[in-house]
């Protein structure tokens, strides 16, 4: 009896350490952001394209580098990879950037799962469908390892009206 107490609660931590460090959720989603909530694909206002690559100089770039919106939009951002890494496109206020900035530090091989981000591999494209529910300054970056610092990180303002 003993034995299997012991047996059961190891495989009982194995699975919650699998499940804790098997992606990064939870966290951000629903109206807990300051940023918004996920939107519905019916409910779109209009679509920004947002292309992540690589400068000949080495810098990791977002263009465009600014973004404005108004409160109470919900826009598609249509994230096209055109550099030869992965990238991601991750919306979020500065704090919740340093955080996952910080997180993929950690474990950059983690899955996301998020609806505010999108990770692509190079070539291909994704899209983030967000209803801004708050005006003020917000950020998108992509937080692989690396690329933040490298410059791949963008302002995005949300107007109120």
């Amino acid at each position: 009896m003993k034995r299997l107490s012991i047996a059961s609660a190891g495989l009982l931590a194995m699975t919650a350490l699998a499940t804790a460090a098997g992606t990064h959720s939870g966290g951000h989603g629903g109206s807990m952001m300051a940023v918004g909530d996920p939107g519905e694909a019916s409910q779109v206002n209009r679509t920004i394209e947002v292309i992540m690559k690589e400068s000949d100089a080495g810098e990791m770039l977002f263009e465009p580098k600014e973004i404005t919106v108004e409160k109470g939009e919900t826009i598609r951002f249509v994230v096209v990879n055109r550099g030869e890494l992965e990238h991601e496109f991750v919306l979020d206020n500065h704090d919740g950037v340093m955080e996952h900035k910080a997180l993929m530090e950690r474990m950059p091989e983690m899955e996301h799962d998020d609806p505010n981000s999108v990770r692509l591999d190079p070539g291909m494209d994704g899209e983030v469908i967000w209803k801004f529910a708050n005006a003020g300054p917000f950020e998108f970056a992509c937080l692989i390892p690396g690329h933040y610092d490298s410059g791949m990180k963008g302002m995005l303002t949300v107007t109120g009206h």
